[in-house]
């Protein structure tokens, strides 16, 4: 299995130790990881000029940008790795998901990202992991992921080391859990009725609105707005 890993910070605090946990347990030895870190790998904010959904390359940091997507296509699973800050992602990988704004659904959807399994990973001290996941899990869906895994830990702790032997008990537990789904659907992901009627609508928005014409020409590029489909390729 080939997986990339995005983290959203430098840091290598509890959700780091989390990730290399599932890692572990995801046949580390076997499998190619290619690790992102954030901000070094994505340096430079997204100034909002809009040029990426005109023509990707046209970023201003399509250098970045480029990489990290060659990384991500080649992958079976990609992990998003981001603690709470502020009952939210890092600003790193808000940042990171900012650059990746050209290949929402209603612009230029990634075809190979439709047969991708997503994991999002979060920690915080105290709450905030639902909100931290959803930054993330609302890009994906908006990737075209039908595949998406969550899970956050409330440490409640300085760090993993020190919590309590049950509770650890039981988060590897879930760690096995969620990663012997991963491994069971690795190659066989289809994607859901959800994602396929989210696809429908905007389709039936370029077809009859044309509410962005380089995005309009994309899909008929593709041939989305005749009978194929980004999920039978």
């Amino acid at each position: 299995m080939k997986i990339t890993v995005i983290y959203g910070t430098m840091k290598k605090g509890n959700t780091y130790g989390l990730a290399q946990k599932f890692l572990k347990e995801l046949d580390n030895d076997k499998n190619k990881v290619t690790e992102i870190f954030l901000p070094r790998d994505m340096p430079n904010f997204c100034r909002g000029c809009l040029q990426c959904l005109k023509d990707k390359k046209k970023c201003l940091d399509y250098e970045y940008v480029n990489k990290a997507l060659k990384a991500m296509e080649e992958s079976d699973l990609i992990i998003f790795a981001s603690p709470v800050y502020v009952y939210h992602v890092t600003g790193g990988m808000k940042n990171f998901l900012d650059h990746f704004a050209f290949q929402w659904m209603i612009h230029k959807p990634n075809e190979s990202m439709f047969k991708k399994q997503v994991l999002i990973l979060t920690t915080a001290a105290g709450a905030g992991t639902k909100s931290t996941i959803k930054d993330i899990s609302d890009s994906m869906k908006f990737w075209g992921v039908s595949r998406i895994n969550k899970y956050g830990v409330n440490i409640r702790a300085e760090n993993l080391n020190i919590i309590d032997k049950k509770r650890m008990i039981n988060i590897e537990n879930d760690i096995k859990k969620i990663c012997n789904k991963i491994k069971n659907l690795n190659g066989k992901v289809k994607s859901t009725l959800k994602i396929k009627f989210m696809f429908t609508g905007i389709r039936l928005m370029h077809k009859k609105l044309n509410i962005s014409e380089g995005d309009r020409e994309y899909w008929i590029e593709k041939g989305w707005l005749n009978k194929k489909r980004p999920w039978n390729n």
